[in-house]
């Protein structure tokens, strides 16, 4: 299939890619939401697993290509991605090869966190960067908990992919908010982890923001749908709170990171209070 589509933010073009389909457990990914609201939006399989898609963002910008996210790791084997139903129907790389881009022409990448369906293609099958030219953006925070993991986030960031861009010096660290380029900054959202960042995109008045993990899919917009995965949940009801509001009145278009179907959202006040997302097309 061919996932690729475009808007234009200002004097930014963006791209919203993927790099193919993956399932996780629909219990997990909504925490404590009942089944009967969840499977509303979200339809579960006999595994009770919800489809979900890697959704980096290419952002062309001051004659500089910015990708945000890299993928899905690419070297866990057969039994690894049978447990995710990893299916590549489509790739980053088949999404920047009709741009007419090659992982050489990007300048910069952002990981907005390092867990292994984010960051995974930071590195080629050979352990070498996959952007060879580009620097990678990462929050001090995030860096240090993916070196110094517990029983609880160990097994989301895998070493292959992390160390070599390290010990390369490719890693920018930054701490807390920070402009970029000009109109490009991130922005922490912690909750999903304490290390995690947002990227807010400004231009001509227009506002882009990939969300991360702290809305993972449209169907994740309401205050109290919070993953069981997120290792402090409260602290991502109170990012939500103290952000949602602010990119509704700024009438800001929402990338998720892992929605199966909508590349770009809005934010809807809803009646009973807090927010809806809806497909923007």
């Amino acid at each position: 299939m061919s996932w690729n589509h475009t808007r234009q933010i200002g004097q930014a073009q963006v791209h919203s890619l993927t790099d193919g389909q993956f399932r996780l457990d629909g219990g997990a990914m909504f925490g404590s939401v009942p089944r009967v609201l969840w499977e509303r939006a979200a339809p579960a399989d006999d595994l009770n697993r919800i489809r979900l898609r890697i959704n980096p963002l290419l952002i062309q910008l001051g004659g500089e290509n910015i990708l945000v996210e890299t993928g899905f790791w690419d070297q866990g084997g057969e039994k690894f991605e049978g447990m995710y139903a990893l299916d590549r129907d489509e790739t980053v790389f088949r999404g920047l090869d009709r741009l007419g881009l090659t992982p050489g022409d990007i300048h910069l990448v952002i990981n907005t966190h390092l867990h292994f369906d984010h960051a995974g293609r930071n590195v080629t099958l050979l352990g070498d960067p996959t952007f060879p030219n580009a620097r990678y953006v990462v929050q001090k925070q995030e860096l240090h908990d993916a070196r110094h993991t517990h029983e609880r986030s160990r097994a989301s960031y895998i070493p292959a992919y992390i160390d070599p861009i390290r010990d390369a010096g490719l890693f920018d660290v930054v701490d807390g908010e920070h402009e970029l380029r000009p109109g490009l900054s991130v922005l922490p959202l912690p909750g999903h982890n304490l290390g995690q960042q947002g990227v807010v995109l400004r231009s001509e008045g227009q506002t882009l923001v990939y969300v991360a993990d702290l809305i993972p899919t449209l169907a994740h917009a309401p205050t109290p749908y919070i993953m069981g995965y997120d290792l402090y949940p409260v602290t991502t009801l109170e990012t939500r709170k103290a952000h949602l509001g602010a990119w509704f009145e700024q009438q800001a278009t929402i990338c998720t990171p892992h929605d199966p179907d909508a590349p770009f959202a809005r934010l809807h006040e809803n009646p009973k209070g807090g927010f809806t997302l809806q497909a923007d097309s």
